[in-house]
């Protein structure tokens, strides 16, 4: 009888859902897009309809569970989503507003609250509560809609929903999505400045556990709409950027790890925790104790959804090799604000060097470029702050999968970029469903079941201009006031 864990990526444009077996191979896989959004939203606010997640993750699910062999058991599953997103729901689970995502900046106005109030804890952590974290979110919501609070059973996030659909339990969530709420990842608690200095009722926050822990079992009702038997085991998640970390197999000490999708996420692991005085980082609580320091930037694939849709990637890849490397500066921001390896609020695309002759073929190249040299900054920027950073990084996400950006990345980062088999985001949380299931550890659940598929060392040609291109790339964003 085949065994599976499943792992459930529900993310900022759908979801995913991967059954993986003992071995780390795919068993069955599923993806679902979200509708296009039609909100019309004030600048800055990203809101999005939570019942569209679970209408994506039922569906992938049930597509999953369909595809498996007669008779294989499901030992267990896990869930991640995006960090610093906020969902309001009733005592039953039912969303009372569109959920606040990741880079809704609407709550900025509170930051300084928050940070006031949290300052102990900011010190103690070593990050900075910012419009993206999920604490200031929780303030606007609680401030700004007081008619909600009322009604408010839970302040939750988006994996939370998720596993509340499968479990029935609303009111549980993970050390990695807890840590942009506030949540005190050493005392293990709510601090009490949410509730004495914030207003926020700590009882409408949900109880925090490792990722990998037993929380529930899949309710019939959930067994009904997603084909999962029930009672099948739901184990603790993460967000999204820690799950894809996890799925590279960076997950011991001295590992690092670039997940390259919407957006840009730098992580590793520490024995002991990474403070920025600046900061511009933030740690995850490993569930064997160790520390996942890293950053997240908004640079990451959003401009090419953006310039790009509808074109083939491999074909524009293709021809972006031919004129490696160019002549071009450009950071490929796509929205305003940046979040690491620099912070400012009001931060802009740009491109340098321009002649007026350039092309969608320049533009595109200059672009990969352009990630891979904001991703060189952040691994420049944690090794200034202490980390350690070997010649070896792992990497995941959506971008990682372009041969092409790969070697533009290895040869701006000097370093040998390590693609696993399976790259995908749901695998990070398959592993910790594994972990909780199998193995007893997330470190020998990824020994055991994370393979290498591609290793791509930097090119010798292309690596003394890209040295070039990041002294000035930094003297670009230096002239703009965005690094000091």
């Amino acid at each position: 009888m085949i065994e599976v864990v499943i792992g459930v990526d529900v993310g900022t444009q759908g979801a995913r859902a991967l059954a993986v077996t003992p071995a780390g191979e795919v068993a069955a896989s599923a993806e679902q897009k979200f509708a296009p959004d039609q909100r019309n939203l004030p600048a800055g606010w990203f809101e999005q309809d939570a019942l569209d997640w679970w209408r994506a993750a039922s569906a992938c699910l049930r597509q999953v569970a369909g595809a498996l062999p007669a008779g294989a058991r499901v030992a267990g599953l896990a869930v991640d989503s995006t960090s610093g997103t906020i969902l309001p729901v009733d005592a039953s689970g039912n969303p009372l507003h569109p959920a606040l995502m990741y880079n809704d900046a609407r709550s900025q106005p509170y930051v300084a609250a928050v940070r006031q109030a949290g300052q102990a804890l900011e010190a103690k952590l070593g990050y900075a509560f910012g419009a993206s974290f999920g604490l200031p979110k929780m303030v606007w919501l609680w401030r700004e809609r007081p008619d909600l609070a009322a009604r408010t059973g839970h302040l939750i996030h988006a994996t939370d929903f998720i596993v509340g659909r499968l479990t029935g339990d609303y009111g549980v969530t993970n050390f990695s999505d807890a840590l942009k709420s506030g949540y005190d990842l050493i005392a293990q608690e709510w601090p009490a400045f949410i509730e004495r200095e914030l207003g926020l009722p700590l009882s409408r926050l949900p109880r925090v556990t490792p990722p990998g822990a037993p929380i529930g079992a899949v309710t019939q009702a959930a067994s009904e709409e997603t084909g999962l038997p029930p009672g099948a085991p739901v184990f603790s998640g993460a967000t999204d950027g820690t799950a894809a970390q996890i799925a590279s197999g960076a997950v011991e000490p001295g590992a690092w790890n670039t997940s390259l999708g919407t957006t840009l996420v730098v992580k590793g692991i520490t024995e002991q925790l990474l403070i920025d005085p600046l900061g511009r980082i933030y740690s995850h609580r490993h569930p064997e104790g160790w520390w996942m320091p890293g950053g997240a930037s908004n640079t990451g694939t959003e401009w090419i959804v953006r310039e790009h849709t509808g074109r083939d990637l491999k074909t524009l890849d293709t021809a972006a090799e031919k004129r490696l490397p160019t002549a071009l500066i450009r950071y490929p921001l796509a929205r305003a604000g940046e979040r690491f390896p620099f912070a400012h609020p009001r931060a802009a695309g740009f491109l340098a060097g321009a002649t007026g002759n350039e092309d969608e073929i320049d533009r595109f190249a200059a672009g990969l470029e352009g990630t891979a040299l904001l991703e060189r900054l952040a691994y420049d920027t944690l090794r200034e702050i202490g980390a350690t950073v070997g010649p070896r990084i792992h990497t995941t996400g959506g971008g990682s999968k372009s041969m092409v950006w790969l070697k533009v990345r290895a040869s701006v980062l000097d370093r040998a970029l390590i693609r696993p088999a399976v790259s995908d985001t749901a695998m990070g949380v398959a592993l910790l469903a594994a972990a909780g299931a199998w193995h007893g550890s997330l470190s020998a659940a990824a020994r055991a079941m994370v393979r290498s598929e591609v290793v791509v060392e930097p090119d010798a040609q292309l690596r003394p201009a890209y040295r070039a291109r990041y002294a000035q790339f930094c003297e670009q964003l230096r002239q703009r006031g965005y690094l000091p």
